[in-house]
């Protein structure tokens, strides 16, 4: 974990988000002898945790690798755990993970029905879009559904401003499909719009951002920092993409006691749970769904289909609607892969969404 221009500063739980919550969550433990710390960083399955005393690396104990149901209930970076002392050489056990005011959540890559959480705990969830490419809406509805559903503030923050020709025309195109989220326009050239995305980050708060490699994440929190704490690699000018020059996922300090994570450019980003995130998200097309005559209306040639004739009228843009109901289809299919798992006996959970 980096400090700030001076160095790491000396360890303060609260200035890295320690509140009443998180000490009510933290209270059992302590009167078991545990130890309270924030993963800092996780990089090839190490977790590094600080705590009052320090940092040190922990890894978690066979009771919670074996109490807890899937991935998602492992630590992630931004998690808040419980602690036991190391005994000798070994590392510190992590017993337990206290429980998350947020966290950015997809499926698996490596499971068809699985879950991995990219972040805990953090306030703010910025995703990061480079304006020298051309805009993936598909992309970013994916994006804002998960974000809305981690619990978290979305924000959108489109970056590389001095490499586009119109970078207000990709705002107002953004801000039309993402509702009321915010859009911030930035240059790490110029620096413009850097001081807007740190306010963000104010005292014990976190955010957390999230984009594919060659957005330039980690050029941000070098200027964010004041100076290189996260390695920059070079863009492909073939097809504007990185390499994946971040391979850790690391909860930075900012000089104004903000924290930020850092994390890995994301290749796939399959949805997990979203009934949240897909009203939030598609809040044009949820209100208009509550306007057709059939409750389970599937919006195509059944009468009396409001989200229909608003396509057809204009005022809703039929890509709008393909693409909510391709995430729709996706969370069907997922929810059909993990009552199979249940079946099977494999712990699945099977939790349920109600009809789009």
């Amino acid at each position: 974990m980096h400090g700030g221009p001076h160095g790491p500063a000396p360890p303060d739980l609260e200035e890295l988000g320690l509140d009443a919550r998180v000490a009510a969550a933290f209270a059992p433990f302590d009167e078991s002898g545990l130890t309270l710390g924030r993963v800092c960083k996780v990089a090839k399955g190490a977790h590094t945790v600080v705590t009052a005393d320090g940092e040190m690396l922990a890894e978690p104990s066979v009771r919670l690798v074996k109490s807890v149901d899937g991935t998602d209930g492992m630590p992630a970076i931004g998690d808040w755990v419980a602690l036991r002392a190391a005994e000798g050489d070994a590392q510190a056990l992590i017993d337990a993970v206290l429980s998350r005011s947020s966290a950015f959540v997809r499926r698996d890559p490596g499971q068809s029905a699985g879950s991995q959480v990219l972040a805990a705990n953090m306030e703010t969830v910025l995703l990061a879009h480079a304006l020298d490419t051309p805009l993936n809406a598909r992309l970013l509805e994916r994006e804002l559904v998960l974000a809305w559903e981690s619990g978290a503030t979305p924000v959108v923050l489109l970056t590389k401003a001095d490499l586009s020709d119109d970078p207000d025309a990709v705002a107002e195109e953004v801000r039309s499909l993402a509702g009321d989220v915010a859009v911030h326009v930035t240059s790490a050239l110029d620096g413009s719009g850097v001081e807007d995305v740190g306010a963000y980050a104010r005292r014990a708060h976190t955010i957390a951002i999230l984009g594919a490699s060659g957005v330039g994440k980690s050029t941000l929190i070098n200027l964010l920092v004041g100076e290189v704490v996260r390695e920059v690699g070079e863009v492909r000018e073939t097809d504007g993409k990185g390499r994946h020059t971040t391979v850790d996922r690391e909860l930075v300090v900012l000089p104004g006691g903000g924290l930020v994570i850092d994390t890995p450019g994301l290749r796939a980003l399959a949805l997990w749970d979203a009934d949240v995130g897909m009203e939030r998200a598609f809040a044009d097309v949820y209100g208009l769904a509550l306007e057709c005559r059939f409750r389970d209306c599937g919006h195509g040639s059944e009468p009396g289909c409001a989200v229909r004739a608003a396509v057809e009228d204009g005022s809703l843009p039929e890509r709008r609607l393909e693409s909510c109901l391709s995430l729709e289809r996706e969370l069907a299919a997922l929810e059909g892969a993990r009552r199979a798992k249940q079946r099977r006996g494999a712990g699945g959970r099977g939790r349920g969404r109600p009809p789009g």
